[in-house]
C-alpha cells in the first residue's frame, strides 16, 4: 500500500512539472521509454534518493601543483571511488602519442600525490586517449580516442579491468559501438548506475548533427551493449556543452560549456533534480569564486559529493591546462529515503 501510494505522490509531482520551451519533460519520457524498451521489466522502482544534501558554496580553486602538472596539457581528471588514484590526460614528454592517459596515486587521502605514470600502450597509442573516467565498481573506465577504426572524428571507449586497485590491468580496450559513437565528435563519456531504474546510463557529449557539442544518454541493454543515444535537450543550447559528469546518486550533473551566462571562455554548470525520475534543471553557472575569465573544462564531481576536479589554463598555472581542485561541505543531510 506504501509502495502505491508513492508511485500516485511522484506521478502527481510530475503532472506539476512544466513542459518548457525545450521540452524537458518530454525529453524524460523518451528516455524512460528506452529504458523500458531496452528491458526494464514494470514500473520504474521509486528513487532511494528523495533529496539532494544540502552544500556549502565551492571554495577558491587549488592548483594540485608541480608533481601532478606539467607545463604540457594537463586535463580530463577523473578520482577513483576509493579516492587514491587520480587519472587524467596529458600531452607531457614520455607517452605514447598526442594526449596519453596518466595515473598519480597516494597511500591516503592526506596524503600527497605521487609522481603520474603512463598507463602504458595497452590503453595508449600513437593517437591521442583523454578524459578518463569510470563505472561505479570501479571494474570499467571510459575514454577518448581518435585511433585508427573508429567510428567518427573521435569515439567513446571502453577497458576493463579485475582488480579494483591496480591502476595498471586495464584490458585492451573496446570501442563503445554504435550507438554511441558516430561519424561526428563523441567524447566525455560518464556513467550513471542508476540503480532504480536497473538500466545503466552514459552520458557524453556529441557534436552530431550541427557540429557544435550538445548533451547525449544511452541506455545499456541486458546483454551489455549501449543503445541509440538521445539528445537531452534540458542539458544543452545553441552552443557548447561538453564533459558531463554525473553524481553517483544522480541527482547533480556537472558540464563544462561557452553558453549564454559565461564569464569565461568556458565554464563550469551545473544541473540538479530532486529525484531520478525527473527531468535535469536548467544548468547554473558555478559562479566567479570557481569560474575565471579563460577556459574551465573537464569537470568531475568525486565520490563525497565534496570535490570537484577541473581543468583550466587561468593564469597562475603550470603550462596550458592544470588540474585543480574545489572543495564544499555538507551543511545538511536529509535523510528521507525511499524504500
Amino acid at each position: 500500500m506504501k509502495t502505491k501510494t508513492k508511485k500516485k505522490e511522484i506521478t502527481a509531482m510530475k503532472k506539476q512539472i512544466p513542459i518548457n520551451e525545450l521540452g524537458s519533460r518530454i525529453t524524460s519520457k523518451a528516455i524512460f521509454a528506452l529504458l523500458l524498451a531496452l528491458g526494464a521489466s514494470g514500473l520504474l522502482a521509486t528513487p532511494r534518493f528523495l533529496a539532494a544534501s544540502t552544500f556549502s558554496e565551492w571554495s577558491a580553486p587549488v592548483n594540485l601543483g608541480p608533481t601532478v602538472n606539467t607545463g604540457s596539457i594537463d586535463a580530463g581528471p577523473a578520482l577513483s571511488k576509493d579516492g587514491l588514484s587520480l587519472y587524467f590526460n596529458s600531452n607531457r614528454p614520455g607517452g605514447f602519442g598526442g594526449n596519453d592517459i596518466w595515473v598519480s596515486q597516494r597511500a591516503s587521502r592526506d596524503d600527497a600525490w605521487g609522481a603520474p605514470v603512463n598507463l602504458g600502450p595497452t590503453i595508449n597509442t600513437a593517437s591521442n586517449e583523454d578524459t578518463p573516467s569510470f563505472s561505479r565498481d570501479g571494474h570499467t573506465m571510459y575514454f577518448n580516442s581518435d585511433r585508427p577504426g573508429g567510428f567518427g572524428l573521435r569515439d567513446i571507449y571502453i577497458s576493463r579491468r579485475t582488480n579494483t586497485h591496480n591502476d595498471f590491468g586495464w584490458e585492451e580496450p573496446v570501442n563503445a559501438g554504435p550507438g554511441v559513437n558516430s561519424a561526428f565528435l563523441d567524447a566525455g563519456a560518464s556513467y550513471f548506475e542508476n540503480e532504480e531504474a536497473g538500466t545503466p546510463l552514459l552520458y557524453f557529449g556529441s557534436t552530431r548533427p550541427a557540429g557544435l557539442f550538445d548533451i547525449y544518454v544511452s541506455a545499456q541493454a541486458a546483454d551489455g551493449s549501449w543503445g541509440p543515444a538521445v539528445l537531452v535537450p534540458e542539458l544543452s543550447s545553441p552552443l557548447n556543452e561538453q564533459h558531463p559528469s554525473v553524481r553517483f546518486d544522480g541527482l547533480e550533473l556537472f558540464l563544462d560549456s561557452d553558453r549564454l551566462g559565461t564569464f569565461g571562455l568556458r565554464d563550469l554548470w551545473v544541473s540538479t533534480r530532486e529525484t531520478t525520475l525527473d527531468p535535469w534543471s536548467a544548468p547554473v553557472n558555478l559562479g566567479v569564486t570557481v569560474n575565471s575569465a579563460f577556459i574551465d573544462q573537464t569537470p568531475f564531481i568525486a565520490s563525497d559529493r565534496e570535490t570537484l576536479f577541473f581543468a583550466s589554463n587561468r593564469p597562475g598555472g603550470l603550462g596550458n591546462l592544470d588540474i585543480y581542485m574545489t572543495t564544499r561541505e555538507r551543511t545538511r543531510t536529509t535523510s528521507a529515503l525511499a524504500r
